[in-house]
Formats: structure tokens, sequence, C-alpha cells
């Protein structure tokens, strides 16, 4: 019997959907339950094959447990060493080098730091700033944001130079990017699960979450050749990234989709805020994922930067390596000498 783990917050909907989704399908040979944990012994044993975590990055405890189930060969969906590595500051950067649209953004300093940083520990850091400069490049309207934070905390809109220091004097120790502000024609959130499949949804970034006016449904609210490019960046993100579950945000301006967030690996899937039919959607492509990787098995994670990123390339290398061609198999005549190696330590390199 194979087993599927749910770690979640306070999401009611979700969890209890994709648990009875799996069960129905499973017919008792897969089980999807809670995730139930206290201590974690250093020799814990295998517990599930399949997690689905949607909480551990507000929880450090979860988060190191799952670096723990994970190393015991635990699907961890999404990867738990990755996103606990991963900021949106790299993430902008990444997608603007594979071709992606990404607003002019610049990373700043710190504004505060905690009691046991002092001047002398900064004396590589500018001083001032060059705000001028950096408000030149980015322009205004812009957007002051956590390098690494979501769920649109500490996000501010700002208007001028003035405005953006009185935000910023405020965000204590936190790093901050700034962000060009794409006052756009549509916006799309999207969906993508397994990095291939993906769902556009119509998006009102301006209404109230849970309002139930946040999504909105419109037929062919994007033209065929821009719903393309749209599928086609959110999966170059998502592979790039090694996400198997996550949301790509799209500002759309003069046809062109700017990328403005992409690191949401526990994306809101909640009945009451993304609609039935998102909500429908996100649930019978996870399950459909969950029972995909459990048929054609996955490998146990190789604890290398790149194989970690990249496990579907890392495989493919390995088996062009094991199917390579054996070289020509040269005759030898019986005047042909045996070259020894000159030494032991010759011979061991």
């Amino acid at each position: 019997m194979k087993r599927v783990g749910i770690l979640t917050g306070r999401e009611v909907t979700f969890p209890a959907s994709i648990i009875n989704s799996i069960n129905e399908r499973g017919n008792g040979e897969v089980v999807a339950e809670m995730v139930k944990v206290g201590g974690i012994r250093l020799d814990e044993t295998k517990k599930y094959d399949i997690i689905i975590d949607r909480i551990s990055h507000e929880v450090p405890f979860y988060r190191a447990m799952l670096k723990r189930m994970d190393l015991e060969g635990t699907l961890v969906i999404n990867n738990p060493f990755w996103w606990s590595a991963d900021d949106k500051f790299f993430n902008f950067s990444l997608a603007a080098k594979l071709g992606v649209a990404i607003p002019k953004t610049v990373l700043l300093p710190q504004q505060d730091y905690i009691p046991e940083i002092v001047s002398e520990s900064l004396r590589n850091l500018e001083f001032p700033i060059d705000w001028q400069g950096i408000v030149d490049y980015v322009g205004f309207p812009a957007f002051l944001k956590p390098f690494d934070g979501g769920g649109w905390k500490n996000v501010s809109k700002v208007w001028s130079l003035e405005e953006l220091w009185h935000v910023y004097n405020q965000t204590g120790t936190l790093c901050m990017t700034l962000q060009e502000g794409i006052e756009f024609d549509q916006f799309v959130r999207c969906y993508c699960v397994g990095q291939e499949k993906v769902l556009i949804m119509p998006y009102d970034p301006t209404k109230p979450y849970l309002s139930g006016m946040q999504y909105v449904n419109v037929a062919d609210y994007l033209s065929p050749e821009l719903q393309a490019r749209v599928e086609r960046d959110v999966v170059t993100i998502c592979k790039a990234l090694g996400y198997n579950l996550n949301t790509v945000e799209f500002a759309i301006k003069d046809g062109v989709p700017y990328a403005i967030d992409f690191m949401n690996p526990a994306p809101d899937a909640e009945l009451a805020s993304v609609g039935e039919y998102n909500h429908n959607w996100i649930v019978a492509a996870m399950t459909d994922f969950v029972f995909k990787k459990l048929e054609e098995g996955f490998d146990t994670p190789e604890y290398r930067w790149t194989a970690m990123l990249n496990p579907a390339d890392n495989a493919t290398a390995k088996t062009a390596t094991k199917t390579r061609a054996p070289k020509a198999e040269v005759k030898t005549t019986k005047k042909t000498v045996e070259k020894k190696p000159k030494s032991r330590q010759a011979s061991a390199k």
C-alpha cells in the first residue's frame, strides 16, 4: 500500500478535497491522510511515499522534518531543500536570463540589522545609497516588497522618492526589492502542476482576498498567441526552479506578459477564494500527478545542488552516459606491446 501525506495549516477545503480524491481513486491501494508527527528521531523510518507540503514555510519544525523524510526517499512536493534556499530576487534574475519578461527590479540593502551588526560589519556597503539612480532605473509607480516574502505581506505601492523613503524606513530587518509597477491591461494567475499542466486564471489583484471577486470568469480572456506565450513562460519558470506545484502571476501591458511573482510553492487552493472551477482543477491535476509519480516511480534525490534542482536533467545525463556507444574494438597484432602504468600512483590517477 502506498501512503500520501498532506501537511497543512489553516486550509480546510483543499486538504479535504485532495485526500478524498486520492482515496477514491486509490481504492485502498493508495491511501491519503493528514500527516501526524511528534518528535522526529534521527533514525526515523520512511512513513510516506509522497507528502504534499502546504505549511512548512511558516513552521521551521516541519521544514526540518521534511528534509529528513526526503532523505529516506519520500517525494516532498515541493522540494524542501530548494524551497529553503529560494528567493524572489534570484527567481527574477533567473527568469530574465531564460527570456521571460520581468519588470525592472533592484535588490535593496536592509534598513535595520540585528544588534550584533555594527557599522564595521557593513564596510562593504555603499553609503549613502544612490536612491536617485535606483528610482531613475525602476521608475514610478513601483512596488516595495520582501525579496523572499509571500501572500502580499509587507508589500507597498509607492509613487515618489519621498513615499519610498517613508515606507522603506519601516521595513526593519526585512531585505526588500523595489520593482517597476506595471500598469497592466490584463492580469492572470496561473497554476502549474508537474512542470507541465497549466491553468490560466483571469485575476483582479485590486479586489480584496476572499471576496469571491478576484478570479473572474472571462471567456477568451487572452488571444491564442498570448495564451501560448504565457503557458510557455509558466512551464519554463517552473522547470527551471524545480517546482511541481506553483503559481505564476503575470501583469500584461501592451501584449507583453511580465512575470511579477512566481515563488508560490504552496499556492492558495481554497474553494472560497479561488472558486469552484479552479479548485476542482487543481485537485484533479494534483491527484493525477500523485498517481503518475507513484506509477512511474521516482529516484531518491542525490544531494548535490544540480541534482536537487534538475532531477530530470540529471537522470537524462546518467542514462546518456550508460547508453553511450562502446568504443570500437582495436585489432592488435603480435607486435603490439601492452602499455603498463608508469607507477602505482599513475595507475590510481
